[in-house]
């Protein structure tokens, strides 16, 4: 995840630019902070669901196979 002072920074500068147009060094750092906040939380994301099993009200595993694979693929990277 994002430190502390990344995310203060982000939220920094979403409340100037509601008050005032940021300058070009505010929008680029803006954007930049933006993508790597999102990539930490796709990051994140794709760690939860490989935590995830689905299971029918009788008990049978009806994970996706799509979900199914990538872990298969992520347990073969890790051994």
């Amino acid at each position: 995840m994002l430190s502390k002072e990344k995310l203060s920074r982000i939220s920094e500068l979403a409340n100037k630019s509601k008050q005032a147009e940021l300058t070009s060094e505010e929008k680029k750092e803006q954007n930049k902070l933006r993508e790597e906040y999102l990539n930490a939380f796709r990051k994140g994301f794709k760690e939860h669901l490989h935590t995830i099993k689905v299971v029918d009200p009788n008990g049978d595993d009806v994970t996706p196979e799509k979900l199914k694979n990538s872990k298969d693929k992520r347990r073969q990277m890790h051994n």
